[in-house]
């Protein structure tokens, strides 16, 4: 086990906690983490990218000219793909990136991130993030209480203030626990893990 202070949001010790080594003191295997990353990555793509074959453009139902005695070259149709505005030839069309990896590839890149950054001491709990009422200014305060310029905090169930105060600050993001992800965890400087949603994380990965 691994003994770690507990602060209260205005960066006040409250007290301990012992953190399970084999989820935050594991082996980190850089390859899950490059796997999973592609993963998801893939997966947030769009696909949505479309041209048209030259089937597809309007047109191009007459000859333009005749075959032979114009001097130029043969053409069978002004939507050919040679032709200004004809169609595409390869060009892309809507597609889904994404694939499936094994649960184990996904559990093992998950505990090498939660263990990579605490061994670089990105990771705070906190034992309680309950706001009074919807304010950015809350959370503005916080962040500079513990001196955060990127953030992620990550709870164990709804907290609608919270949300609601953190979701116009790009440099901040709340998660639930069933939402943790390695590409998150990688990508922000600092991680704020709340202590209702340790246990939860737990149970998820043992």
């Amino acid at each position: 086990m691994l003994q770690v202070d507990v602060y209260d949001i205005a960066r006040k010790k409250v007290g301990t906690m012992e953190l399970p080594s084999e989820i935050f003191g594991a082996p980190v295997r850089k390859h899950l983490l490059h796997e999973v990353v592609n993963w998801q990555l893939a997966k947030k793509r769009a696909g949505t990218s479309s041209t048209k074959t030259r089937g597809e453009v309007r047109g191009g139902g007459a000859k333009p000219w005749k075959q032979k005695h114009t001097g130029r070259a043969r053409a069978g149709s002004r939507r050919s793909p040679i032709w200004r505005k004809g169609g595409v030839v390869f060009g892309p069309k809507p597609k889904d990136w994404s694939y499936s990896i094994p649960k184990k590839v996904k559990k093992g890149a998950l505990v090498s991130a939660l263990s990579s950054r605490f061994g670089e001491g990105a990771i705070v709990l906190l034992d309680s993030f309950e706001l009074p009422e919807i304010k950015t200014r809350q959370i503005a305060k916080f962040k500079k209480d513990f001196q955060f310029s990127q953030v992620l905090v990550v709870v164990g169930s709804d907290n609608e203030n919270l949300y609601k105060s953190a979701r116009n600050m790009p440099d901040v993001k709340v998660l639930r626990y069933e939402g943790i992800n390695v590409y998150d965890l990688l990508r922000h400087k600092n991680i704020v893990l709340v202590r209702d949603c340790v246990e939860k994380i737990q149970e998820r990965l043992s």
